[in-house]
């Protein structure tokens, strides 16, 4: 890994020098060359392009980010929302996507202002023991990132394949190594096979709601978006859960570390439309996310909680009950859908560790060994016959723990004009996102309590599932 304005992707030897980039020479990659001119080109306002093609170059970073709210995670989490509550708590994932958005965007402007990623910045303005403790403490966050975004990639390939949990462990390894392998031929291969995959999922999600439509009701789905409504402790339960793992502590210094060495200006002008342009990137690939878990609740109220089955809370159960009311190829089409999730949310929490190690310590173990060590958990967990949803929910205990850590000093950098430049925060938006970090902080403590007790029984008992 590159530190610095070089991204998160190892410099190779084949570059090529860009020299339209304010404020010195640039090392750009051949496969990201003519991507990296089309931008300044834009930029600088020369050059005749259209619209779609002045905003092709800037996207990418987000898409990437984006994953983290597609994941297996959110696909539990959706399904059982829907399938309990049908459409009543489809407002919380409006409200989880805006503060999503806002939280992204302070990330890819940190990198754009900086040059540096949220990892670097620590390092260089807090205490050593500070940086230490959070490195350890996000080492193990994406650890728990990793577990559960692999393991919803293996049971994608059990599902589609009926291979062997274990087998879908070992053809996930695989696949991530293939994906993660892009990465040296620039940061466009990467971002394009990401986007494919989350494009993947949303054409499935598109596909499922067609099947559904006869049981869709948009009035009520509409209605459920915008007007705020609980029934019950147990809706609020799971409407403190969807808002609660909006943040994914990796994904904030990763989308950092994507921009970082991307596009290069230090022209304060071409700053303020690059960091347009990157709005526009987060507010499409988040948009599109989070209509992928608005699809992911209609799917499981239309088709569970209409038919009656509000228990459906798994994985498995949830494919197994789609066949027989929806068809096999409802089936099929979740399981894509979960297997193109898993496999680009496990090789972007792969890229967010070494971005996490590289910043905090200044020091970078091979893409391909950390891919490797990160699935050892993930084979022991299914070689132990552990129910892979339930890994899925006390993964996101352990994730909780680390917000406050990405949040605060992301909030804090980001109001620091001496950090910041012509990019600094407005007063409002930090005090909306002052607002958001309190709202989401609270919450992940108040629904820590149930999960570390049951986290307890378990090791108490001695296994899960």
């Amino acid at each position: 890994m590159h530190s610095g304005r070089g991204g998160v992707a190892p410099m190779t030897t084949e570059h090529r020098t860009d020299p339209s980039a304010q404020g010195g020479e640039v090392h750009v990659r051949a496969g990201d060359a003519e991507t990296v001119r089309a931008a300044h080109e834009v930029l600088r306002g020369s050059g005749r392009r259209g619209v779609i093609a002045r905003i092709l170059p800037f996207l990418g970073p987000a898409f990437i980010a984006a994953v983290a709210y597609v994941d297996p995670g959110n696909f539990a989490t959706n399904i059982q929302g829907g399938a309990q509550y049908g459409y009543l708590l489809l407002w919380v994932i409006v409200a989880s996507n805006l503060m999503a958005m806002l939280i992204q965007s302070l990330s890819a402007k940190l990198g754009i202002a900086t040059g540096r990623n949220l990892a670097e910045l620590v390092r260089e303005h807090y205490p050593r023991w500070a940086v230490v403790c959070m490195w350890l403490l996000m080492e193990g966050v994406a650890m728990a990132t990793d577990l559960a975004e692999f393991l919803g990639a293996a049971v994608g390939f059990q599902l589609l394949f009926r291979m062997p949990l274990l087998w879908g462990g070992i053809a996930t390894g695989v696949a991530t190594f293939v994906i993660l392998g892009l990465e040296r031929k620039g940061f466009r291969p990467l971002e394009a096979v990401i986007t494919a995959l989350v494009g993947v999922i949303a054409v499935s999600y598109v596909v499922e709601t067609f099947m559904e439509r006869n049981t869709l009701d948009l009035g009520a789905v509409l209605r459920s978006s915008v007007i705020p409504r609980l029934e019950g402790g147990g809706s609020v339960v799971l409407a403190a859960g969807i808002l609660g793992a909006t943040v994914m502590p990796h994904v904030i210094f990763l989308h950092s570390a994507l921009t970082q060495g991307r596009i290069v200006t230090k022209d304060p002008v071409l700053l303020r439309r690059l960091f347009g342009y990157e709005l526009l990137d987060v507010a499409i690939a988040m948009g599109i996310a989070g209509c992928v878990n608005m699809a992911m609740l209609v799917m499981a109220a239309s088709t569970f909680h209409h038919a009656g089955l509000k228990e459906v809370g798994t994985l498995e159960e949830a494919y197994k009950t789609l066949t027989p009311l929806l068809g096999s190829a409802a089936s099929w089409i979740f399981a894509i859908s979960l297997l193109a999730s898993g496999l680009s949310s496990s090789a972007v929490g792969t890229l967010a560790g070494q971005v996490i190690m590289q910043g905090f310590v200044h020091r970078q173990i091979p893409v391909w060994l950390r891919r490797a060590l990160t699935m050892l958990p993930s084979l022991f967990v299914i070689a132990r016959g552990y129910s892979p949803t339930d890994v899925l929910v006390y993964s996101q205990v352990v994730l909780s723990f680390g917000i406050p850590f990405a949040l605060l000093p992301l909030l804090g950098f980001t109001r620091r004009r001496q950090i910041m430049g012509v990019l600094v925060n407005h007063p409002v938006t930090t005090l909306v996102t002052v607002a958001v970090a309190a709202i989401i902080i609270s919450l992940n403590c108040y629904l820590l309590y149930a999960p570390v007790m049951s986290l307890v029984h378990m090791l108490a008992s001695g296994g899960v599932g």
